[in-house]
């Protein structure tokens, strides 16, 4: 199969795995990521072929909904790419970038091996921060049934991927033990520069969020921006 033709066949295929899905990892998420994906990648002059499969297939069995089974989406992909002809070193390529994307914890290196993992991993991390990175957190805690936020339980910094995988807290606690430290985390110059106005809006939105919440109330410390 040509190169164009597998990328939108596995784009269809994708569509119909995740439309209507309500956690925030649906259709349109992955298609945010893809055209994200292709933006910064012919910036920093990534392979696009590469780029479009990685993000298209980024999240095609993410171990958060399955049981934490890291090796869940490389075999998905894996079975979707072979049935199609494509080469085993494109397959090992794009599974490589499923295996490195994931942010795993505040204490945790996760910087790509190849050029096209760190567009994508940029791709996928602006779509988490910004104005649809706050509704795609609160869908997510509600979908988990996670509390808005608790002011007697303080942000955590996990130190390993195990401690981040068990996180229950609420989901304000998510932007200081995720979101507010993407910032600096993204490997792509086009990456961390899009990133910029994105986190500045999150800042402010917590502020506001904290400030009407507490009204004159002291904001505890764990929770000033």
């Amino acid at each position: 199969m040509k190169q164009d033709a597998l990328v939108q066949a596995t784009a269809h295929h994708v569509e119909q795995l995740f439309s209507g899905e309500g956690s925030g990892h649906d259709w349109f998420h992955i298609k945010r990521v893809w055209q994200n994906a292709i933006t910064i990648g012919q910036a920093e002059n990534a392979d696009l072929f590469i780029v479009q499969l990685g993000a298209l297939l980024h999240d095609i069995a993410d171990w958060k909904f399955h049981n934490g089974d890291e090796e869940a989406g490389p075999r998905a992909a894996t079975v979707w790419l072979s049935s199609h002809g494509t080469p085993t070193p494109v397959i090992k390529q794009v599974c490589q970038i499923i295996k490195e994307v994931s942010y795993k914890g505040a204490g945790v290196a996760t910087n790509p091996s190849s050029l096209e993992g760190r567009v994508v991993q940029d791709a996928d991390r602006l779509d988490a921060i910004g104005a649809i990175g706050i509704a795609r957190a609160f869908a997510y805690g509600g979908f988990k049934n996670r509390e808005m936020y608790n002011p007697t339980q303080p942000p955590e910094v996990h130190a390993t991927f195990e401690a981040y995988q068990k996180n229950q807290s609420a989901t304000l606690n998510h932007f200081y033990e995720k979101l507010f430290l993407l910032k600096d985390r993204f490997t792509t110059a086009t990456g961390r520069q899009l990133a910029e106005q994105r986190h500045v809006y999150m800042q402010e939105f917590v502020k506001e969020f904290l400030q009407e919440w507490h009204g004159a109330e002291d904001v505890p410390v764990a929770f000033v921006v």
